[in-house]
Formats: C-alpha cells, sequence, structure tokens
C-alpha cells in the first residue's frame, strides 16, 4: 500500500511533465530533443522487455537465429514513426541474397557497418538480416533486460580487458560461422565517430581477421551522416536518411598477410559511399562557398584536420628527466615530450619475437596470431 501511494503521484507527474514536454516540442528545438530522445528510449527497453519474451518463443520454435531479425524490426517499426526518422535502402538485395547464396543454403558473412551513435539502432532496425548475431563488449551483457536478450540471441561478447577471452570468443564466433551460416555483425570503427562530416574512424582489424579466418565475404553497410536530424546534445529532428549496402567482398584464399590491405580497402570504399551519399557537412560548405571554383575533397580532409588539431587540449612540451643506469651512477638526460613518445614506440617495436597485432580498446578487439606462432604453422 505505501509503495502505490508512491508511483501514483510519481506516475502521474510524469505524465504530465512528458504531455506538457510534447507540446512545446511543436515549437521548442531544445524541448524537441528531450522529447524525442525521450520516446526513443522508452520504445528501447520496451523493445528489450519484448526481445526476451521474443527469445523464449523464438528458441521453442527453433527459430533462434532469427530473434535478433524479428526484434530489430520490431523496435524500428515501433519508434521510427514516433521519432520521425525513415530510410531508404539501396543495395539491401546484397544481405537478402545472403540466404540462398551458396547452392540455395544461406551463406555467413561477416558485416561491418559505421558507427555514429547510439541512434544507429534505428538503423540496425531496418537492415539487421536474418540468421545474423552482433558482436558487443562484455559490458552489455549484464544491462537489465538488454543483456538477457542479447545473451539469448546469440550475441558474440567480447572481454576487452582480456586478451585471451577475446581471442577464444572471436575464434568461436568463427566456427559458428562456418558450421550454423550465421552472420556477424560488426562496427569496425570500434566506437562511435559523433563527427559533424562524413567521416570515419581508422578501422581495427579484428572483423577483417574473423572474416579472412573463416573464409567468409564482407559485405559493407553505410548510413549516410545524420548529423543534420541528430548531434546528441540539443538536436533530434525528424527526416529520411540514406543506407546504402555495398557488394560482398570475397575473401576466399586471402590470408593473414592481406588483411592490412583488406582493412584499408574496405575502408576507403565505405569513406567514399559516405561521401556520396551524405549531406555536406559544415567544412565543406565552408570551403565551397569561400572558393567554388577551387573545390576540392582533399582541402575538406585539411580543414577538418586543422579543427581536430584546434580542439585538442594543447600543452607546451616540457623536458623529462630519464635516470639511466648501466651499472654506473645513474645520469640524467632531458628529452622532450616528442622525443619519449618516439623512444617509446621504437622500444615497443623492438621488444621481441612474440610481438602481435592484438590491439584492445574501450570498444574493439584486434585478432591476429602471433607471428612466431604464424611462421610455425606455415613451416607445419
Amino acid at each position: 500500500m505505501p509503495l502505490g501511494w508512491l508511483l501514483k503521484p510519481l506516475a502521474l507527474a510524469s505524465t504530465i511533465a512528458f504531455s506538457t514536454l510534447g507540446l512545446l516540442s511543436t515549437k521548442y528545438r531544445r524541448a524537441r530533443f528531450y522529447f524525442r530522445l525521450g520516446l526513443y528510449v522508452f520504445t528501447l527497453g520496451a523493445t528489450s522487455v519484448w526481445g526476451v519474451v521474443v527469445s523464449l518463443l523464438a528458441s521453442a520454435a527453433g527459430q533462434r537465429l532469427n530473434i535478433n531479425y524479428l526484434v530489430a524490426r520490431s523496435f524500428y517499426l515501433t519508434c521510427a514513426p514516433q521519432v520521425g526518422v525513415t530510410f531508404d535502402v539501396e543495395g539491401e538485395e546484397h544481405l537478402t541474397g545472403l540466404m540462398t547464396a551458396r547452392e540455395g543454403k544461406h551463406q555467413s558473412a561477416v558485416l561491418v557497418g559505421n558507427h555514429q551513435s547510439f541512434l544507429d539502432i534505428l538503423y540496425l532496425g531496418r537492415i539487421f538480416p536474418k540468421r545474423a548475431a552482433i558482436m558487443a563488449k562484455q559490458e552489455l551483457k549484464w544491462t537489465p533486460l538488454l543483456g538477457q536478450f542479447m545473451t539469448l540471441s546469440g550475441a558474440v561478447f567480447v572481454n576487452r580487458k582480456s586478451r585471451k577471452d577475446a581471442v577464444a570468443a572471436l575464434e568461436i564466433a568463427g566456427q559458428d560461422m562456418k558450421k550454423k551460416g550465421v552472420s556477424l555483425w560488426v562496427f569496425p570503427e570500434g566506437t562511435r565517430s559523433s563527427s559533424a562530416e562524413p567521416a570515419l574512424l581508422p578501422f581495427k582489424k579484428g572483423a577483417f581477421h574473423l572474416a579472412v579466418q573463416a573464409q567468409v565475404p564482407i559485405v559493407p553497410v553505410v548510413c549516410e551522416n545524420y548529423h543534420r536530424l541528430f548531434d546528441g546534445r540539443s538536436r533530434f529532428e525528424s527526416g529520411k536518411l540514406k543506407i546504402r549496402v555495398l557488394p560482398p567482398i570475397p575473401t576466399a584464399g586471402l590470408t593473414a598477410d592481406d588483411v592490412t590491405s583488406l582493412t584499408e580497402s574496405t575502408r576507403e570504399m565505405m569513406l567514399e559511399t559516405l561521401r556520396d551519399i551524405s549531406a555536406p557537412g559544415p567544412s565543406r560548405k565552408r570551403i565551397a562557398a569561400s572558393s567554388p571554383d577551387k573545390f576540392d575533397e582533399t582541402e575538406i580532409e585539411k580543414t577538418t584536420e586543422k579543427e581536430k588539431h584546434d580542439d585538442a587540449i594543447k600543452v607546451e612540451p616540457r623536458p623529462i628527466h630519464l635516470d639511466i643506469g648501466n651499472g654506473q651512477k645513474n645520469q640524467g638526460v632531458e628529452l622532450t615530450e616528442s622525443q619519449t613518445e618516439d623512444l617509446s614506440s621504437r622500444t615497443s617495436r623492438g621488444s621481441g619475437n612474440e610481438s602481435t597485432e592484438d590491439e584492445m580498446d574501450d570498444d574493439a578487439v584486434l585478432l591476429k596470431r602471433p607471428r612466431a606462432q604464424a611462421q610455425e604453422k606455415i613451416k607445419g
């Protein structure tokens, strides 16, 4: 009874506040941002609950591999009309064609998409194919409702704090891709770009190592830069966005030595597509307005790099005192920060034969065997 006395006034106050925000959203951009953001988050939470129910029912019906597809479409069809964001998809046949690409059977693939913000879940809702899972960081596994849904739907969780666990998870994913014909969705940037410009962060190589290891194609998916609709701070407008699915990139016959070039060429292809389908960013508009006769894409890149540099915290190089002992009395050596970084990079490059290209950051893992181990396998 006491709990009811607390919940009823709270529910009433929330309803009044949200209704008022909805009325103000028709006139004020800031109110529209919070109103649509509230709708988005609420729908996401409700879909997570629905996802748990769908997971149980689909698993019982033998459709576990299609759980993500069913829940993704449910979220899109529910949320898109509320926030007013829809998508035009080009090349969707490259995804649907996977269902019959291998002599009438499903062809597994590594699906790579650009990562801008948490609004990406909406475009995933529109494009996510059947028989596919998603790779996510381990922390999401313990998120209430969402974690349970992702576990039931077969998500591949990667422990970014443990290289051993991450490698093991990706090896299992590669085996499942071969045996079950399951595709895996990966954001190769590793974290959100959140840029006003149509740009991509450097790609991590984990997804490409996985594709080469499993000898399955890579299918790039590019969503238009939507900063003009959603900036994550004060703007959440309605509109239509473009998604372009590029033709599959075969990996048959490729080895670990080809991963770097494969990663770079895929990124360049996706970046070119992103610029083609996106509205001009602020830098492009300024350059075009100042010198329309000398408009050049290289100028955009220079301007973008300059803005990133200007936004960074400027710290004057300070001498760093190092005590280096050689069995004698330590002698003080002063190096600038840039010299210290160069010394550190040289030391890391020459640290031994067991060096590896495994890398871990906040959201991604790179997978590759140590060079010594790879050479032994080649000799064997």
